[in-house]
């Protein structure tokens, strides 16, 4: 019997422990690993760098209060102002609570220079932001909001593509526009850069902020540190998480000078976030992933990979309907039931997860080797023939 909750549909399945892209089940099968906690373990399991800082970090300092300066995130909030957009960031724990803290320096903004009623956050419908009660709102799923009500209020939504709907829902009160440049649970749907650009003209227009999730997309997965980086537009607004710990526990909230004016001492507080061992971690994934040859070799991973993924929908187009994403951040979606392909997969021990549409997400870490997506290709060719 288990004493855990069951909110989770968990496998039958349990691992000892993980090198780079490989999983160990506690009676030693070994699996190709293309979850990678979510997105989460950037740098796969194990990692030698990562376990050397963890090791001497945590010989020297675990956690103080943010009482008091943390030189370990501020090293961090440079590293990452400096390689963007931002001028400020405050830390946080995870991604839900990253784009909560999001949702909050938007509505902060407007008040501090008395705007209070510019309180609402357009999104996507059924997007996804997190599990917190207003990031499922915002979210806008029925299936996520069933049973938590009542409902927060402060969200409007558009279907995605549906411009001239985003643009009827702008009001008065509308403070920002909330979305995902990659929609990870809705399906590994891409916002095109183009589209990405007359978001931002938009708010400019509408004089409303634009907020950014990257909190799976971000840190590497998209093959630019962040995915909106190729559209050149500068959010105002980014939550960010999953990767920049390499596995660790670890968000963030980057912004610009405007908006961060509004978050005055007392206005918002994390007893966990930017703690010196979570910050450390950080420190050296983003030393690691953030280089232009870390992120050219993900690119070229990842055209690598996309090709012969394409030719495998050409190949089983009864099995296949699309194939979706950019970098490592992968979708196949299928014409039959997802959840069977996934289970096949897994017999063929590769692990992949599920995401709308009827999509098998792929996360393989961002070091990944070439012969081990070669691997994942002939496993994933293997099913679709038992498919046909």
């Amino acid at each position: 019997m288990s004493y855990l909750a069951k909110n989770y549909n968990r496998k039958k399945i349990s691992f000892s422990r993980g090198k780079g892209s490989y999983l160990y089940t506690t009676n030693g099968t070994k699996y190709l690993d293309f979850v990678q906690g979510i997105a989460v373990n950037c740098l796969g399991h194990a990692n030698s760098r990562l376990i050397k800082t963890i090791k001497n970090q945590s010989k020297k300092l675990w956690h103080v209060s943010n009482a008091f300066e943390i030189p370990e995130g501020e090293k961090l909030a440079k590293k990452l102002c400096q390689k963007t957009f931002a001028d400020y960031v405050m830390f946080q724990n995870s991604g839900a609570e990253a784009t909560e803290a999001s949702i909050k320096v938007a509505r902060r903004y407007f008040y501090s220079i008395g705007k209070p009623n510019k309180n609402r956050i357009l999104c996507v419908k059924n997007s996804f932001h997190g599990r917190t009660l207003a990031a499922i709102y915002a979210s806008g799923s029925k299936k996520m909001t069933e049973g938590f009500g009542p409902k927060v209020p402060g969200f409007d939504h558009f279907v995605f593509g549906n411009h001239k709907s985003l643009k009827k829902k702008i009001n008065k009160n509308t403070a920002a526009i909330m979305i995902e440049p990659i929609m990870g649970e809705g399906g590994i749907k891409v916002i095109p850069d183009w589209c990405l650009k007359e978001l931002r003209k938009l708010c400019n227009k509408k004089k409303i902020l634009l907020i950014v999730d990257e909190v799976q997309t971000g840190v590497s997965r998209s093959g630019d540190f962040f995915a909106f980086e190729s559209s050149k537009i500068r959010p105002d607004i980014v939550p960010i998480a999953k990767g920049i710990g390499g596995g660790f526990p670890i968000g963030a909230v980057l912004m610009n000078k405007k908006v961060a004016a509004g978050m005055t001492p007392g206005t918002h507080g994390s007893t966990f976030g930017g703690n010196p061992l979570a910050c450390s971690i950080a420190n050296t994934v983003i030393d690691i992933v953030s280089s232009k040859k870390f992120l050219n070799n993900v690119k070229r991973l990842s055209k690598y990979f996309l090709s012969n993924l394409n030719q495998l929908k050409e190949k089983y187009p009864e099995v296949i309907k699309d194939i979706r994403g950019r970098g490592l951040l992968i979708g196949i979606q299928l014409h039959q039931n997802q959840a069977k392909f996934i289970k096949k997969l897994m017999d063929h021990k590769l692990l992949t997860i599920r995401a709308g549409e009827n999509v098998v997400r792929i996360l393989p870490p961002l070091n990944v080797k070439k012969n081990e997506l070669d691997q994942a290709f002939k496993i994933i060719n293997k099913v679709c023939s038992e498919f046909k």
